[in-house]
């Protein structure tokens, strides 16, 4: 008798009973890779799809939007140990889940090629979309040059000096593509509204102490500023990230406002680009996920 047949029928079965949606795991772990695949990953495990799949239609860089996509779902049992949990208890739930099934660390020489993964232009695969301009350029044209793209720490790799050693200074969930002359208009800032609006970046703005990055990704840098806030808590021999409600932060593990971060993540919700990237993270490179991605809900809960 196939067991595993019979298996599926009964939690199919518990699943119309109950009214529960049943999701199908999509993992892919390059042929290379040493890391164990966690228990939470085995079952109805499928290879991912090339991105084209994933991003179907025309896509708009601006808005970070497809007109017609279709993402990857994965089985939240990856998050059943947070599941019913508010505040304190979800938050350390939440890390101990993230930090245990990250069993991809990359150095910050690899975060170049997998950012041209992550970041990829599902309209063109030769480019990346930079976060705050949300230009297409070209894959090839990272480097140093003020027309070039680089790696920007969303968290400032200053707030809490973690450098660029493999840990939270090359973690993929706030690792993005921006060009380089407005990484430099960014800087070390902390996130908060107003200012003026930065000439290489239109709808961006920054004053001597914050940034406040276009609308179109509004949602995303708070989501990633809340993950490594769960993510890095104190162990693993780096600081313990927290964001807190001011700016000018200097070099304290602290990024504000929160009180702003929260109205972004309210404002600009996931979007199709947003969920291609976590996916991508997860099925790939890290092996973890950023549970404010796909629970946005949580950032209530917890702050």
């Amino acid at each position: 008798m196939d067991t595993t047949r019979v298996t599926r029928r009964a939690r199919t079965a518990l699943a119309l009973a109950t009214g529960t949606v049943l999701t199908a795991v999509v993992v892919q772990i390059p042929a290379s890779a040493t890391a164990t695949v966690p228990a939470h990953r085995t079952a109805a495990a499928a290879p991912i799809a090339p991105h084209s799949s994933h991003f179907l239609g025309a896509f708009d860089a601006t808005s970070h939007d497809a007109t017609s996509h279709d993402v990857t779902s994965y089985d939240d049992t990856y998050y059943k140990d947070a599941l019913g949990k508010t505040g304190p208890a979800l938050k350390e739930s939440l890390h101990r889940i993230i930090s245990t099934t990250q069993t991809g660390k990359l150095t910050y020489d690899e975060v170049w090629d997998a950012l041209k993964d992550t970041d990829q232009d599902p309209a063109n695969s030769a480019n990346v979309i930079l976060l705050y301009s949300g230009r297409s350029a070209s894959k090839n044209a990272n480097g140093g040059g003020p027309d070039d793209w680089n790696r920007e720490h969303v968290w400032a790799k200053s707030h809490g000096d973690f450098g660029t050693d493999t840990g939270p200074g090359t973690d993929l969930h706030h690792l993005r593509p921006a060009n380089v002359s407005v990484n430099s208009a960014r800087g070390d800032k902390d996130f908060d509204k107003g200012g003026t609006e930065v000439p290489e970046a239109p709808g961006n703005f920054t004053d001597d102490d914050s940034f406040e990055p276009r609308d179109a990704v509004k949602g995303d840098v708070a989501r990633m500023i809340l993950y490594m806030a769960v993510r890095y808590d104190g162990g693993d021999g780096f600081p313990d990230l927290e964001p807190n409600d001011k700016v000018g932060n200097g070099t304290e593990p602290h990024i504000g406002k929160l009180s702003v971060l929260k109205q972004w993540s309210k404002q600009d919700p996931p979007d199709a680009f947003e969920k291609h990237r976590n996916q991508v993270i997860f099925d790939k490179y890290q092996h973890n996920r950023n549970p404010f991605i796909d629970h946005p809900e949580w950032v209530d809960e917890i702050w």
